[in-house]
C-alpha cells in the first residue's frame, strides 16, 4: 500500500477514534501497521488510541515501535514517559520526559521566537 494510502488510513482512524469509534480505530490502525510496519504515524497513533483506552501493555508495544522508527520525536517521547508513568515506572517515565523536553528546547534553538512581537 503506497505510504498516501497508509496515511489516508491512518487519517481515517484518528477521525474515527475522536467520533468515539475505538473499534473501527484500532483495526485501522492494527491494518496500517500490518501494511506498512515503517509508517511511525501509525504505530504512534496506535499507542495514543491504545493509551488512551488504558490498554497500556499495548500501548507500550506500539509506542517502542514508534520510538525505534523514530527516537527523536518530541512527541513519541512524551508519549513514552506518560505510559510508563501509568505503569508505574517512574525512572523510565522521567528518562522519556526529559528527553522530550532535551528535543523541546532543540526546536525552540531551531525556530526561536520573536517575543517583541509574537511571530516566528
Amino acid at each position: 500500500m503506497p505510504n498516501t494510502e497508509i496515511q489516508a488510513l491512518v487519517d481515517d482512524a484518528t477521525f474515527d477514534f475522536t467520533m468515539g469509534d475505538h473499534t473501527a480505530a484500532l483495526e485501522k490502525l492494527t491494518r496500517a501497521t500490518n501494511q506498512s510496519p515503517d509508517t511511525f504515524s501509525a504505530w504512534h497513533a496506535l499507542a495514543e488510541v491504545n493509551f488512551h483506552l488504558r490498554q497500556y501493555d499495548e500501548a507500550l508495544r506500539a509506542a517502542e515501535r514508534a520510538y525505534a522508527l523514530n527516537a527523536d520525536d518530541l512527541y513519541i517521547n512524551t508519549t513514552l514517559s506518560r505510559i510508563w508513568m501509568e505503569k508505574g515506572d517512574k525512572t523510565t517515565a522521567e528518562k522519556y520526559g526529559a528527553q522530550a523536553k532535551i528535543l523541546s528546547w532543540k526546536d525552540q534553538l531551531k525556530n526561536p521566537v520573536d517575543h517583541t512581537s509574537g511571530l516566528s
